[in-house]
């Protein structure tokens, strides 16, 4: 039986990070990172491609979309991939990636360290290896990120610690899987996707987040909603706006109408939003068009209502139809 190819794709990070006298920087290129599994040799063939070496604070759209590219350019020609890449914005990319790349029968798997592969003492090795043996696995699929031993859906991951190893954590949601010394403990028992594999090729980066504070003036919502077709709000508790600042929505969004998309969602990581409940939130659904996060990933809400206005959806009603569909475990109403 032939073994499986595995591409290991390079985005930088501190995975491949150098100490410099400036400070960590990213700098072992694909085929250095390579030299570290030679003990993937016997189980698979891997090949590495450079895409770019950044800190991931400076990922942004154009790079999550030369990612989703270099996937689509050599997805017929390999049996998973492995995307390597710094934790402070892995969740975004996973989250990305899912949105781009939907009902991928092949794993498309993303990792990282919290200290650089050449450090004597790392979890880098653990995680590299731990995603590509979830990756050749037959029943893996979709994309998803592998990090301290955890397998989380692409659409739930969140940094949740700055230095620990187990610095993700799955959100709302519970783990797909643990990694435990080789072996893959699958919580989550795998189905096929009921529609075909998609790749798609725009995403709308007008879309900003507004997190609320006491006291906010309303005054910023003007520039914002002039600037942006998309406002996440993150909203106090289950889905609370001040009056001041509700009033101030309500009045742009007879401005603006239909072609502005909100989105509220919660502060709060855990349990997700629920606007009815009180009587503050009842006035938001009453006074205008909005959607609702419920428990979804603040991560997934931003790229999935960016790849949404990438499509140039007709009218709110698309909109809303498009951020209502489960995609790779994104949603549950």
């Amino acid at each position: 039986m032939a073994k499986k190819k595995i591409m290991l794709l390079t985005t930088g990070g501190t995975i491949a990070s150098h100490k410099t006298e400036h400070g960590l920087a990213p700098a072992l290129t694909a085929e250095e990172i390579l030299e570290f599994l030679p003990s993937m040799d016997g189980i698979c063939h891997l090949e590495a491609r450079n895409l770019f070496s950044i800190d991931s604070t400076n990922m942004t759209c154009s790079h999550w979309m030369q990612l989703a590219g270099a996937i689509e350019e050599s997805y017929p020609y390999f049996d998973g991939f492995v995307v390597l890449h710094g934790t402070d914005t892995m969740a975004y990319t996973a989250a990305a990636l899912s949105y781009l790349i939907q009902n991928s029968p092949k794993p498309i798997v993303l990792t990282g360290s919290q200290r650089p592969l050449e450090m004597e003492i790392s979890d880098a090795r653990m995680n590299l290896r731990d995603s590509i043996v979830y990756a050749l696995d037959e029943q893996s699929s979709g994309v998803s990120l592998v990090f301290g031993g955890k397998v989380i859906a692409g659409t739930r991951a969140k940094k949740v610690k700055t230095m620990s190893y187990n610095a993700f954590a799955s959100i709302n949601y519970p783990e797909l899987a643990v990694m435990r010394d080789d072996h893959l403990v699958r919580y989550i028992e795998p189905k096929p996707f009921p529609e075909k594999l998609i790749f798609s090729h725009g995403l709308n980066d007008r879309v900003f987040l507004l997190k609320l504070t006491p006291g906010m003036s309303p005054l910023i919502l003007k520039d914002i909603f002039a600037q942006y077709d998309g406002i996440i709000v993150e909203s106090f508790g289950v889905g609370g706006i001040p009056d001041s600042l509700l009033q101030e929505f309500v009045r742009l969004m007879q401005v603006y109408g239909t072609g502005k998309a909100v989105v509220l969602t919660t502060q709060v990581t855990y349990e997700g939003s629920n606007i009815g409940v009180y009587e503050v939130g009842k006035r938001v659904q009453e006074q205008f068009h909005l959607l609702e996060a419920y428990d979804m990933n603040l991560e997934a809400v931003f790229t999935k209502l960016m790849w949404i206005l990438g499509r140039k959806p007709a009218d709110f009603e698309e909109v809303k139809a498009l951020f209502y569909k489960t995609v790779n475990y994104d949603f549950f109403m």
